[in-house]
């Protein structure tokens, strides 16, 4: 395995990528590039060795399933740094490298008394990947509070600074996603507001804090709520792999919606903004008996029926074969189409 390694970068030939994604898939990378100060990508992806090769953007792994090996160059920030741009009546804005963990951001900003990201709490990955994906729990979406995202355009070989509304967010969406390996996210600047009301409408937050005996809930009793309400239902990728919720709500016709709740009454939906409606993933796949099933090491959690888990040596091909089974049955079933929201490496999602 031949290696560069320097302060600014590592390079590396044939990289296992086990430790890299948390459904703990054992692929490899014909490269890996990794980088620790973002002044070294033009130089790095001009290198003899990846010139030609394709590129594929990767955080901590904690949103992509690798269904095969990748014939190319994986590119992944490590950098980091946190450093707050300014402070007014209104809000503080914050700027962080995209290397930095976001979960570790987060635990930053409640502990120094910004509110407005704890909802978004306990989510795995690298902050560089939060506008992706425009992460979202518990009613609350990143892109509410992103300003601007800094990023490296691979195609144009420039760094590129994006406002929010060039980010185009939508649910689980941004202009980044539909694009996956154009722009390289070097960082990210938010602003947390300082007029903050608590977010605890969405699914069980309040039970939770009444079960906390908090009636008036501060930033770090919501946080606190939503770490338990987590750790109760969502595996940890340190004790069985998973990505955390495999599936998307899927969005369907408030006409569709109302068809399915009368012939199902208990299935749960929430109007949208633009009309439609969301399903419950979680609900229809347990609907359809998956929750907890297991065939050889692929399966879905007995925790929660939205989390694909390896139980041990799953590749990434029977992890794909089993949540296309899921798919299948919940189409079969309710004629609703189920899509993932990890990136699928390697496969047709």
């Amino acid at each position: 395995m031949n290696a560069i390694r320097t302060p600014a970068f590592v390079l590396v030939e044939n990289a296992s990528l086990r430790d890299r994604n948390t459904l703990r898939v054992d692929a490899h990378a014909a490269w890996l590039a990794e980088f620790h100060d973002a002044s070294a990508i033009p130089e790095v992806l001009d290198h003899p060795a990846l010139r030609g090769k394709p590129v594929l953007l990767l955080g901590e792994g904690s949103n992509v399933l690798f269904a095969g090996d990748f014939d190319g160059a994986i590119v992944t920030m490590k950098t980091h740094g946190i450093d707050v741009l300014g402070n007014d009546a209104a809000s503080t804005s914050i700027r962080v490298a995209a290397g930095e963990h976001w979960d570790d951001f987060v635990r930053w900003t409640l502990a120094r008394g910004h509110a407005g990201l704890e909802n978004l709490i306990l989510i795995p990955g690298s902050t560089g990947a939060a506008p992706m994906q425009n992460i979202g729990a518990y009613g609350v979406e990143v892109g509410e509070f992103i300003e601007s995202v800094e990023a490296y355009d691979l195609q144009q070989r420039r760094h590129a600074m994006f406002r929010n509304a060039d980010c185009e967010f939508g649910y689980r969406d941004s202009i980044f996603k539909r694009n996956p390996d154009r722009w390289l996210i070097t960082a990210v600047t938010l602003r947390l507001p300082r007029d903050w009301s608590p977010r605890t409408e969405y699914s069980g937050v309040q039970d939770e804090l009444r079960r906390m005996g908090i009636e008036r809930p501060a930033p770090i009793h919501v946080a606190d709520a939503v770490v338990a309400l987590r750790t109760r239902k969502l595996p940890d990728p340190a004790v069985i792999g998973n990505a955390g919720s495999f599936f998307k709500n899927p969005l369907v016709s408030t006409a569709q919606a109302d068809a399915l709740r009368t012939e199902h009454p208990q299935m749960p939906s929430w109007p949208t903004a633009n009309g439609s409606s969301k399903l419950s993933a979680a609900w229809l796949i347990e609907a359809c008996g998956f929750k907890g099933l297991r065939e050889d090491d692929a399966g879905i959690s007995n925790r929660h029926a939205l989390v694909l888990v390896n139980h041990g040596h799953a590749t990434g091909a029977q992890l794909w074969a089993f949540a296309q089974r899921v798919r299948e049955g919940v189409r079969e079933r309710f004629g609703v189409e189920l899509e993932p929201e990890p990136r699928v490496i390697g496969a047709c999602a």
